[in-house]
């Protein structure tokens, strides 16, 4: 792993635990069922799901997601609207592998993927069918085509998620907003949109089962999901960072980074992407863990 990667101090140990309901054996295997049948039907329908016209294709995008969702047992809360159709660079926080469905749930688009995916079983299919833009994260010399392909698609009219913490969090904390894609937004002159995702339990607390930190095999953390129970997966949509506002990358991602964190995380009087237009950075996050961790424990199998 290059030391110039993304780092998140985040464990399976100290971060995904359950403190919920519990679903029993049968129900979780039942769970994983449903949604591998989805991701197989998915997969051998993404290719001409991709001819429709945009309308019928995102709202067959936002069903599915849902469904999938669904299947694992958790429901979806989407808090504000959408907005106007028509390009948009989404940035939101990134917690788990099910960010990805959890978003095209309200705004169905193309998502930049790390390119380790493509060879995925089922997964890698159905990314490249959707459209999936790759990235190689161990070659900082890619990153200007990737920026280069974003920019093209963001002009060709399609909605592109990015989570430009580059590294999943549990959600206590997050990462910097990492500055490069941003300037795919200011070259092709679209607005910026911030998502908050959260996965939380019926008292309002942070659901651990649902991130996807550190070293954690993504069979483990299949199996953790099917078997946690009474979370809500939730997305706000954050007011639109509108093109021209921030003329430079770093304040058009701090802008990002200040709407999209917590008010706890963020800190007092850190302010949103509507305060200012020369927002600054927010302090620090304290993460709430035992000790301290190096980037030997991040997040490396990131979907994005």
């Amino acid at each position: 792993m290059n030391a110039w990667l993304p780092a998140s101090p985040c464990t399976p140990p100290a971060c995904a635990g359950h403190d919920g309901p519990a679903a029993g054996i049968p129900r979780a295997l039942l769970r994983i069922s449903a949604a591998l049948a989805l991701l197989l039907v998915a997969a051998g329908a993404a290719p001409p799901v991709r001819l429709l016209p945009r309308r019928p294709r995102h709202a067959l995008v936002r069903a599915w997601s849902t469904a999938f969702l669904r299947a694992f047992g958790l429901r979806v809360h989407v808090h504000g609207s959408p907005g106007p159709d028509g390009p948009c660079l989404i940035t939101p926080n990134h917690v788990s592998w099910l960010d990805i469905p959890l978003v095209a749930a309200a705004l169905p688009g193309r998502t930049l993927a790390k390119s380790d995916i493509r060879s995925w079983p089922v997964l890698g299919r159905l990314a490249a069918g959707a459209g999936t833009l790759f990235i190689e994260r161990d070659r900082i010399r890619a990153l200007p085509a990737t920026v280069s392909a974003l920019t093209r698609a963001l002009r060709a009219g399609d909605r592109v998620t990015v989570f430009p913490e580059g590294s999943t969090w549990c959600g206590r904390a997050g990462g910097t907003f990492r500055r490069a894609a941003f300037q795919a937004a200011l070259d092709a002159r679209v607005p910026v949109q911030p998502v908050r995702l959260a996965y939380v339990l019926a008292d309002g607390t942070r659901a651990g089962a649902c991130a996807f930190v550190g070293d954690d095999p993504l069979a483990a953390s299949l199996w953790r999901t099917a078997r946690a129970g009474g979370i809500t997966a939730e997305i706000r949509l954050l007011p639109r960072i509108p093109p021209g506002r921030h003329t430079g990358r770093r304040d058009l991602a701090a802008a990002a980074q200040n709407a999209v964190r917590p008010p706890a995380a963020a800190g007092p009087g850190a302010p949103t992407a509507t305060d200012s237009d020369s927002a600054n950075r927010p302090a620090e996050s304290v993460h709430q863990r035992a000790g301290s961790s190096s980037a030997a424990v991040s997040s490396r199998r990131t979907p994005s």
